[in-house]
């Protein structure tokens, strides 16, 4: 194979921790293999538009979410038809929020080969929930950036083999069902079009419109939705004045008991 003349960064990232998570691993590399790093922020709806294209000669840490344990399924149809990935080696990258990454890996695993991808390595890590302020709180943190440094060796040591990779990603095939959340008595909770509300205090400053990625506040209200909510957290978290919120009771008991269930600190896994 040629050698690597550059890495690139590419990922989805409502609230930051999956930037947080490539970008780290990008410049860990950077310094170990003394190459220039580009970077892609396909987040917003204009950046889904037009078709990135790679060679041989690109290292690709590709990243995205978890949600409920899947490749956010609004992003599929662009990793899909927009990535050409032009026999370049990769890195899928998944970030969740401390409850399980369930078939995330393996499905982005699947999806970068059938863009054209060479994975050579990959990786699961932790950011804090979407949900939460204190669902893996701070992460990724200091304990991660020793991980990332772990998959910066792995990829390093890989890139300089000839041997074929040959990995064995965690997860199954066919993926299970998205994870769906459930009362006590065992019945299901539907969340899927409960959206945040605004409480007193907007200002109408647009924020949280500027950063929904799929565009879906209306900047002229923004207590009025022109599309659908993934529930991705961007809007609250970045809310100046902290004034959006769920008060939907299925959606307060799932994030409760998220928060109470899986509160021990998990492990990041790399291949």
């Amino acid at each position: 194979m040629r050698q690597v003349q550059r890495i690139c960064t590419v990922y989805f990232s409502a609230t930051g921790t999956t930037k947080k998570v490539v970008t780290g691993l990008a410049e860990t590399l950077k310094k170990r293999m003394d190459l220039p790093v580009d970077s892609y922020d396909f987040t917003l709806p204009g950046a889904r538009e037009q078709v990135l294209r790679f060679s041989e000669t690109d290292l690709v840490i590709l990243g995205v979410p978890v949600y409920a344990g899947r490749v956010p399924n609004v992003l599929v149809p662009y990793l899909q038809t927009k990535l050409d990935g032009g026999g370049a080696r990769t890195v899928p990258v998944t970030v969740y929020g401390n409850r399980n990454f369930d078939d995330a890996l393996i499905e982005l695993f699947d999806l970068t080969v059938s863009a054209g991808f060479l994975p050579i390595a990959a990786g699961a890590f932790i950011g804090e929930h979407s949900f939460s302020t204190v669902l893996a709180q701070g992460r990724p943190d200091a304990l991660d950036d020793e991980w990332i440094e772990k998959l910066s060796q792995v990829i390093e040591d890989r890139v300089k083999s000839t041997e074929p990779q040959g990995l064995e990603v965690p997860g199954q095939r066919p993926y299970r069902p998205y994870y769906k959340p459930r009362d006590r008595a065992g019945h299901p909770v539907d969340i899927l079009k409960v959206k945040p509300k605004v409480g007193e205090g907007c200002t109408d400053c647009g924020v949280c419109a500027a950063v929904c990625p799929m565009g879906s506040i209306d900047p002229d209200d923004v207590s009025h939705y022109i599309g659908i909510c993934i529930k991705c957290g961007a809007c609250i978290k970045k809310c100046p004045e902290k004034v959006r919120y769920y008060d939907d009771a299925g959606y307060l008991y799932h994030k409760e008991e998220l928060e109470l269930e899986f509160s021990r600190r998990t492990t990041p896994e790399i291949v």
